[in-house]
This record gives structure tokens, sequence and C-alpha cells, in this order.
């Protein structure tokens, strides 16, 4: 059977420590250990004395008992760390796929569990949020891909790449199919947290009997050199999924299991600083967008450092993120690997000083495709 790559994933690992300035990125740039711990008023010397051993293979019981805390109703037993959402998303498709025949998949999306399901010989029914609905998707696409005999539906909510988060309707629309098709529902939700505006968007968890829920501490948190990731699942079917998480990299260490529960026990400070950087950020790209007379079509993010843009009606832009990286030295994402020739991701969660020169240096390259 072809193997599908996960080319976004490839593109970001090859050339994000290649480049001048990395505009590929979805989360907002990262904390040091020192600010981390100042923002938990801790010291050094909390860390410093951590023996570096083996750590908990599913994450130490007060982490668990932490991130249990941000899901109402779910307890520790129901948690499991591991390393970065990533492997999170690998060990739920690992463990649903393997008997599953139809997968339903809210697009666009970042990328793993459509190619995973692909590379499990899966029938992947996407449906399809739309710009010209808000970002929204049509309720008869959901119900057409939410079809009888679909055994998982994956969302990502808040959306990457469009930063979306989906209205009531839509979530209620969904839950309604999985119920009535009585699939798995696994949601992405790692980028709560970013929103740019009000409180952070609703979890999924409990929604459905049936919920997985995956997140971590990359995006919203800033922190994704910890590699900490969760997924919390239903007690009965949790046994199942850390057997195969067994198979993978066993476990965090205990300095990142330290740091992330400081992490996770400081998130309303660290949600201040991500809301910061996101608002002051994106008033600084929707300047530069609006600056090309109508080149780039979009709708402003509700949350994540992340935009996606569509240009001009181009067919491609695979070429043009090329001619970014090889000849202005800056790293952007094309909507080939979502699914969407023709956009861009920009991702804006630089220092500001870093996003306004990576914009001057990308402006020659656009203002020539504007005319």
């Amino acid at each position: 059977m072809p193997f599908t790559r996960f080319e976004l994933e490839r593109w970001q690992s090859t050339w994000e420590h290649r480049v001048h300035i990395n505009l590929a990125e979805s989360g907002v740039h990262a904390m040091s250990v020192a600010e981390l711990l100042a923002l938990a008023g801790d010291s050094a010397d909390v860390v410093t004395s951590i023996p570096l051993d083996y750590g908990h293979s599913d994450g130490s019981d007060g982490l668990r008992a932490a991130i249990a805390g941000l899901y109402p109703g779910a307890s520790p037993d129901q948690v499991t760390v591991t390393i970065g959402s990533a492997e999170a998303n690998f060990v739920v498709c690992w463990t649903l796929f393997r008997q599953a025949r139809r997968v339903a998949i809210c697009a666009p999306t970042y990328m793993q569990m459509w190619g995973l399901a692909d590379n499990f010989g899966i029938t992947v029914a996407p449906f399809w949020l739309e710009m010209d609905r808000g970002w929204e998707p049509d309720p008869d696409a959901v119900v057409r891909a939410l079809a009888p005999g679909t055994d998982i539906v994956i969302v990502t909510d808040p959306n990457n790449p469009t930063g979306h988060v989906l209205s009531q309707a839509t979530r209620e629309l969904i839950l309604e199919r999985t119920r009535a098709v009585g699939a798995w529902l696994v949601v992405d939700e790692v980028y709560q947290g970013a929103e740019h505006r009000g409180d952070p968007s609703r979890t999924w968890w409990s929604a459905w009997e049936r919920t997985i829920v995956v997140s971590g501490l990359s995006k919203a948190y800033g922190l994704p050199g910890l590699r900490i990731g969760w997924f919390v699942s239903p007690t009965a079917f949790r046994e199942e999924l850390l057997s195969r998480h067994d198979y993978t990299v066993i476990g965090a260490g205990p300095l990142a299991d330290a740091l992330a529960l400081r992490a996770v026990r400081s998130r309303n400070a660290i949600f201040a600083r991500t809301r910061g950087i996101v608002t002051t950020n994106y008033s600084v790209l929707a300047e530069w967008l609006s600056s090309f007379n109508g080149l780039f079509a979009w709708k402003p993010p509700e949350c994540g450092a992340i935009c996606f843009v569509s240009l001009g009606g181009a067919p491609s832009t695979l070429d043009l993120v090329e001619r970014a990286r090889a000849e202005h030295d800056v790293l952007l994402v094309p909507g080939e690997h979502f699914n969407m020739p023709g956009w861009l991701r920009l991702g804006f969660g630089n220092r500001t000083d870093e996003l306004r020169r990576a914009l001057a240096i990308l402006e020659p390259l656009f203002r020539r495709l504007g005319g």
C-alpha cells in the first residue's frame, strides 16, 4: 500500500532551525525555564535537585491530577501523559483504527490523524470548514460525512489552520450525528487557552460517552520543548490505550513532568501572556495583509497564533513558500499541507519585532504577486 507522508511535519522539521525567521510555527514563542518558574513562583532550586531517572510512564500522580482538574468530571485515572500531543494522537489512532473502516474528519486540519488513517487503509470522509460560512461547515456536509458506518469522528477545536472555534450549533450537530452512528469522538484541543478574547473555549470532554480529548503544552502554553501532551479517555478504555502507549516512548522524564505540573497550575498567568502575544501580533499581521489591496482573503482567527489566507486565486503556493525560504530565509506553510492548494498558513506567535522584520523581508515578494 502506498505510504502517505506527513508533509507538513517533514517540511517544518527540515527547515525550522535552518531559516532566519520561522513563520511556520503555530504556537507563541516559547518561554524559558526561568520565565516559567517565575510565573509559578518557584526558584531554580526546585528543579535542579530532581534526579534524572525514569519518570512515571503515564505521568506523575500530581500532574495527572492537575490535568484532570481541567476537565469537568474527569479523574486522574482517566488521564495519560504523553510525549507531546503528537504521541497522544498516535496512540489514540493506533488503538481505534485497528477495527475501523470509515473515519469522518473536520477539515482543514493538522494532517497527522488523516495521514494515519490513510496508512491504516481506512476511508476518510472529510467535512470541510468554509471561509464563506465564517469557517463553519455546511450542515448537510456534516450529515453526509457522519453517515451510518462511521466508526470515528475527528475534530480539532479550536481549529488548525484557521484559528476558528466551532459554533454551538455545529458542535451540537456533530454530537447528534456521532451519537446516532455510535462512533468514537476524538477532539484535539491543543489550542484551547489561546483565544484572542473571552474565556477559553469549552472542552468537548464528557459531551458523549465515547469521547477522547487530546491536548498538551505546545501551543497555548508556549512550552513545546517540554514535549508534554496528554489524552483524557473513558476509564474502561484507558487500559487498551495504555497497552499501546507502552510500545512507543515509555514516558516523559521527571524534569519535564515537574515543569509541566507548574505550567498547568500557572495556566491563567500563562494564558494571559499568550493572549497578549496573539492580540498584539495579529494587529501587526492584519495591517500588513490589508496593505496589499485585495491580494489576500482571510477571516480573522479567534484563537491561536495562526491565520489562514487565500492568495488571490493562486492554484498553488508550494513554489511561493520555497521562494520565501530559499530567497528570503523565511519559512511559511503552503495550503497543500492541509489539502487546500492556493492558501497559506501564517504563524504570528514570534516576538513582535521579529514578526515585523519577517513581514518587511517578505513584502517585495508579495508586492510582485499583487502587480
